[in-house]
C-alpha cells in the first residue's frame, strides 16, 4: 500500500509540473506569437539576396530599375529589401535567361529520383534537429522544393516552425495518421505549408510514440507485415512534390527510425565531438548495422545514395575536441563533412525565440558573432546540396 501511495503522489508531481511548465511555455509563445498571428519570415538585404540567387548585387539592382521582376520594399534610406516570395520570383525569372538548366531552380529533372535525408543520432544534444530544421530552411532558401518530416515525439522541429504540438494538433496531423496500421489517412492531408515558399512541413508531437507501441503488438498478430516500409510507401503518395525530403529522426532506433532508415536515400548522422557522444555513436552505429541486415534479410532495398557524418556544436579552440575530430578524419575519411556546424551563441540565442539562423534579425547579435555561424551553417548545407547534385549526376 505505501508503494501504491509513493506512486500516485510521484505521479501527482509529475503532472503538476508537467501542466504549469506547458501553461508558462503557451504564455511565452502567445507572447512571442499571438494567437492571431502567424510566423513569418524576415526580409533579406539586397547583398543577402543577391548571395542567395547567386548573382551580383548590381545586378539585381539593375533588374530592379529596369522594372523587372518583383518591387522590393525600400527603407528610409533607400535600402532595397526582398521577401522569400520576392526570391522565389526573382528565381523564376531568372531561371528563363539562366546559360545552364537549374542554375536558379536546382531541383529535380527528368528521370531525378526524390532526396530522402535521414538526420539521426540516438543520443541527445548531437545538434540532430538544429541540423535539420537549417537543412531543410537552406534548401527552400536555394529552390529547392522540401518536406520536412519532424518523427520525433518531443517535435522540436514543429515547434521552430511556428506549431505549438501541444495545442495545434489536438487532433492528430503527424506522420503517425499515414503510417498507422488502422486506417491510415492520406499523407497530403497531413502536409502544411510554411512561410518559407517551397517549404512544407509534416509536423510531430507524442502521438508519434503510438506507432512504437503499435507495432510489437501488429507484428506479434500478424498484422505489421514489412512495417519498415511504412514510411517509403507513405512519402510515394507526393514523391512528385518533392525534390528533398528532411526526416529528423528521434533520439533512438526504435521502430520509427528503421522505418526513416528504409525509406531514406542519404543518412547523416549529427556528431558532438566529446568522447562520450563518440562513446554512445559506436554503440549507434553497431546496433544500426545489426537491424539494417535484419532489413535486409526481409526483403527490403538498404542501399543508400550517401551517408555522412556531421560534426556538430564544434570549438575549434578546445584541444580535446580537436583531437577526437582528427581522430575521426583518419578512420572515416571523407565520410566526415569537411564543414563543421560551430557552437555559436547565436544559433542557441536564436533557438529561445524559436527561430534559426536564416529567420533572426542580424542586428540581434554583434556582427562577427552572427557572420561567424551563418558561414559555418552555410557550408554545412551548401556540401550536402553539392552531394544531392551529384547524386543527380550534376
Amino acid at each position: 500500500m505505501q508503494n501504491i501511495r509513493q506512486a500516485d503522489e510521484l505521479n501527482a508531481v509529475i503532472r503538476d509540473h508537467s501542466e504549469r511548465l506547458t501553461a508558462q511555455l503557451h504564455a511565452q509563445a502567445e507572447s512571442l506569437f499571438p494567437p492571431d498571428a502567424s510566423k513569418e519570415m524576415r526580409r533579406f538585404t539586397s547583398g543577402e539576396a543577391a548571395a542567395l540567387l547567386g548573382v551580383n548585387d548590381s545586378y539585381l539592382r539593375k533588374l530592379h530599375l529596369d522594372g523587372k521582376g518583383p518591387s522590393p520594399e525600400l527603407t528610409p534610406g533607400n535600402r532595397r529589401l526582398y521577401s522569400v516570395q520576392d526570391l522565389q520570383a526573382l528565381r523564376v525569372l531568372l531561371e528563363k535567361t539562366a546559360r545552364r538548366p537549374g542554375d536558379y531552380l536546382p531541383g529535380r529533372r527528368e528521370g531525378d529520383h526524390l532526396q530522402i535525408i535521414g538526420v539521426m543520432n540516438f543520443k541527445g544534444g548531437s545538434g540532430k534537429t538544429t541540423s535539420s530544421a537549417h537543412l531543410a530552411q537552406r534548401l527552400a532558401l536555394q529552390g529547392y522544393q522540401v518536406l520536412a518530416i519532424d518523427l520525433d515525439p518531443q517535435a522540436s522541429l514543429t515547434a521552430l516552425h511556428g506549431v505549438q504540438p501541444e495545442f495545434d494538433l489536438l487532433e492528430g496531423g503527424t506522420l503517425y495518421d499515414a503510417i498507422r496500421y488502422h486506417a491510415p489517412v492520406p499523407i497530403n492531408t497531413i502536409i502544411r505549408p510554411t512561410y518559407i515558399p517551397g517549404l512544407d512541413l509534416i509536423p510531430g508531437n507524442l502521438e508519434l510514440m503510438e506507432f512504437e507501441h503499435e507495432t510489437p503488438r501488429a507484428l506479434a498478430q500478424g498484422e505489421a507485415g514489412l512495417f519498415f516500409f511504412r514510411v517509403r510507401e507513405a512519402l510515394s503518395q507526393v514523391e512528385d512534390r518533392y525534390d528533398v525530403v528532411v526526416i529528423d529522426c528521434p533520439p533512438q532506433l526504435g521502430f520509427l527510425t528503421m522505418s526513416a532508415l528504409s525509406a531514406a536515400t542519404g543518412v547523416l548522422v549529427t556528431i558532438h565531438p566529446e568522447m562520450l557522444d563518440v562513446m554512445s555513436m559506436s554503440q549507434f552505429l553497431r546496433m544500426t548495422a545489426d537491424l539494417m541486415d535484419v532489413i535486409a534479410e526481409s526483403g527490403a532495398d538498404m542501399k543508400h545514395d550517401w551517408m555522412r557524418y556531421l560534426l556538430t556544436r564544434y570549438e575549434p579552440t578546445d584541444a580535446p575536441q580537436n583531437r577526437i575530430v582528427a581522430f575521426l578524419r583518419t578512420m572515416y575519411g571523407d565520410k566526415v563533412l569537411n564543414a563543421p556546424m560551430l557552437k555559436s551563441t547565436a544559433i542557441s540565442d536564436a533557438g529561445l525565440t524559436k527561430q534559426t539562423l536564416y529567420e533572426v534579425e542580424r542586428s540581434a547579435f554583434t556582427r562577427s558573432t552572427y557572420d561567424r555561424a551563418l558561414e559555418s551553417m552555410n557550408a554545412v548545407n551548401d556540401e550536402i546540396a553539392a552531394l544531392i547534385q551529384k547524386t543527380w549526376g550534376r
